[in-house]
């Protein structure tokens, strides 16, 4: 059984920096994507980065050149570096997984992913 577990989410002014991590177990496909996806209140679920099985990501434009996504499969954590974040960041962040290969500019939709963690809040105030 699939289970992801995120943390590392909280509080911080604009201009600052978290990283996010994502504990994997239960998964054993050679070939997948996981991302992290985040939900604002009253908004849709949106992409915000993914990593393919050979390394390749892809981010949403509005995070591209503050935010890094990353794997150590040693540790099967998936994380997310988040930095200059801005008030509009400010969401619920899930991680995500499935056994399919990611490729492509941007982030695929999150109806393609069926595994998901709990989420971590992230809040950034001006």
């Amino acid at each position: 059984q699939v289970q992801l577990v995120e943390s590392g989410g909280g509080s911080v002014q604009a201009g600052g920096s978290l990283r996010l991590s994502c504990a994997a177990s239960g998964y054993t496909y050679s070939s997948y994507c996981m991302g992290w996806f985040r939900q604002a209140p009253g908004k849709e679920r949106e992409g915000v980065a993914t990593i393919a099985s050979d390394g390749s990501t892809s981010y949403a434009d509005s995070v591209k050149g503050r935010f890094t996504i990353s794997k150590d499969n040693a540790k099967n954590t998936l994380y997310l570096q988040m930095n200059s974040l801005k008030p509009e960041d400010t969401a619920m962040y899930y991680c995500a997984a499935d056994a399919f290969f990611c490729s492509g500019a941007e982030p695929p939709s999150p109806r393609q992913f069926g595994y998901w963690g709990q989420g971590t809040q992230v809040t950034v105030s001006s």
